[in-house]
């Protein structure tokens, strides 16, 4: 028997039952339910739907203060489409435990930028059964 052979027959095989999953533009280890990781998650932060609040909250001062009269007028001066300032502009509404989970990085995944486009309620405890509570 010669030494490539005995290397097959030693072999080990590994099974690890795991997924891959985008989140925020990134792939992300997904385990199984009910499996633990050997630490505890660290904050995902999803960069894209920071920078979304952010610019939502910087639009909605420009309101405010009157640097921007109508959604229009900004959605002109960032060269963007009306509808998508709008809905940006929506981020503001989020509650605002839901919005500190995102910036730290613990909200569920769930909580996507896509997600946070579509139309949510208005109500702060609808949003919270939405998007789950904030993990962490």
């Amino acid at each position: 028997m010669d030494s490539s052979a005995a290397k097959v027959q030693d072999a080990i095989t590994v099974h690890v039952p795991l997924t891959f999953a985008k989140r925020g533009g990134r792939k992300q280890v997904v385990l199984p339910d009910g499996t633990s990781s050997w630490e505890p998650p660290r904050a995902r932060i999803d960069n894209t739907a920071v920078k979304a609040i952010a610019r939502a909250f910087r639009w909605r001062n420009m309101l405010e203060t009157g640097v921007h009269a109508t959604i229009a007028d900004i959605a002109m001066a960032e060269k963007i489409n009306d509808s998508y300032a709008s809905r940006v502009l929506r981020l503001t509404l989020l509650a605002p435990d839901i919005i500190e989970a995102i910036l730290n990085g613990r909200q569920g995944p769930e909580v996507t930028l896509a997600a946070l486009m579509k139309p949510f309620p208005v109500e702060w405890e609808r949003q919270r059964s939405l998007f789950a509570a904030p993990i962490g």
